[in-house]
């Protein structure tokens, strides 16, 4: 039997991932055990020259080596807003880096207030900032972060998006509509950014509507790299794309999965978060089908989707995406029993009321921190790999 392989270039070595961000000049150990429905303890030690730590679980699939840098001994600044402070965290512990200081308030009738703590004069600044929910609250706080660095005469100014919310309005479906992600994009340029760091966006057509270079980073490797860890067999391995619009990203999903045969669900849409599933194209029966979304909001259309799947003979079910929404009542959708595992990154942060016990939570962190490294030096790398990240 065929075990599960990916295209050459792509890191697939089994057994050899890191669950936390280490410095980039550390030694890791690893231990990891695996329990069923995708619950797994994780023991990790962390060596450095003074003392060891442990971290709680986070799936790393990547440690780019660097040598470590003094925050001071470089024009690289990190900054965080309230939307996803872990991830911000995560990202400057990969690059070596401390956060900048930044403060970020509110007025009694809710304004937002931003001053940056420290000079950022002639440096490059990445500003992480997931327009995630509340995602109004979270996209001003963010023109305000972008303004606060041009008035600061910031170098240049890159908005770390780790999640672009309003991407799904991204073009006239009907008479009257308005395409919202333009509208955002127009934003984000005039408040002063001189470019975009963007991961998995709703759909390719968006980075065209930013007039500054958007660079495009894809959460699929870290989403590779752990199924490579599953030891399912390729021959019983089938990808399904949840939806017809979502063939392409299936497509190239399947394609380094050992070009893994492809299904498609027909749905119907009726509404806004309002999905009916009609029928299935391709072959699932006594299969593992790993369903593969870009973002999961409600769960309508991935559950009804492996409803299906499960009607039409598939063995187990997973479910991936990059960015977990879980809008009311996905939680209660995705731990019905009809996943194995539900796998998802932390672009958008889980809180604790919507952790099940199929939920496996995976980290952009190394990859979102090395095209960071790279935006600032600019340097495209040689790795086959990381090509799919977009810097070029």
């Amino acid at each position: 039997m065929a075990s599960l392989a990916f295209s050459s270039g792509h890191l697939a070595a089994a057994n050899k991932f890191r669950y936390a961000i280490p410095a980039r000049n550390a030694l890791v150990k690893c231990s990891l055990k695996f329990e069923g429905n995708g619950k797994h303890g994780v023991q990790q030690t962390l060596t450095t020259n003074q003392n060891q730590q442990t971290f709680p679980k986070l799936f790393i699939p990547y440690e780019f080596q660097r040598d470590p840098i003094k925050k001071e001994e470089t024009r690289l600044r990190v900054f965080s807003g309230t939307a996803n402070p872990a991830l911000s965290e995560e990202i400057a512990a990969y690059m070596g880096l401390d956060l900048g200081d930044i403060k970020i308030t509110r007025f009694a009738d809710g304004e937002i207030y931003v001053q940056l703590r420290e000079s950022v004069r002639g440096c490059d600044v990445f500003l992480v900032q997931p327009t995630c929910p509340p995602a109004n609250e979270n996209l001003m706080e963010l023109l305000v972060m972008i303004d606060a660095c041009r008035r600061a005469s910031a170098k240049t100014v890159t908005a770390v998006i780790p999640y672009f919310g309003y991407a799904r309005a991204d073009r006239k479906t009907q008479g009257r509509e308005s395409i919202a992600a333009k509208l955002v994009a127009n934003l984000i340029t005039e408040a002063g950014a001189d470019r975009v760091l963007a991961c998995d966006l709703h759909s390719g057509q968006s980075i065209g509507y930013f007039d500054i270079p958007v660079d495009h980073v894809h959460g699929q490797p870290v989403i590779l790299d752990y199924l490579a860890s599953k030891s399912i067999c390729a021959d019983d391995l089938v990808v399904v794309s949840p939806d017809v619009g979502g063939v392409a990203r299936a497509r190239a999903f399947a394609k380094k999965l050992s070009d893994a045969p492809l299904a498609i669900v027909d749905k119907r849409r009726h509404g806004h978060n309002v999905a009916e599933v009609m029928n299935l194209i391709g072959d699932v029966k006594g299969k593992v089908a790993v369903m593969v979304d870009d973002m999961i909001d409600t769960a309508g259309t991935i559950s009804k989707g492996a409803a299906l799947l499960r009607d039409e003979g598939a063995r187990e079910v997973y479910a991936c995406c990059t960015h977990a929404l879980l809008s009311p009542p996905a939680v209660e959708r995705l731990s019905s029993g009809l996943f194995q595992e539900v796998i998802i990154t932390d672009t958008i942060p889980v809180s604790e009321k919507n952790s099940f016990p199929q939920l496996t939570i995976l980290s952009v962190a190394n990859l979102l921190g090395e095209a960071i490294w790279r935006v600032h030096d600019d340097y495209a790398g040689s790795f086959e790999h990381f090509s799919s990240l977009g810097i070029d």
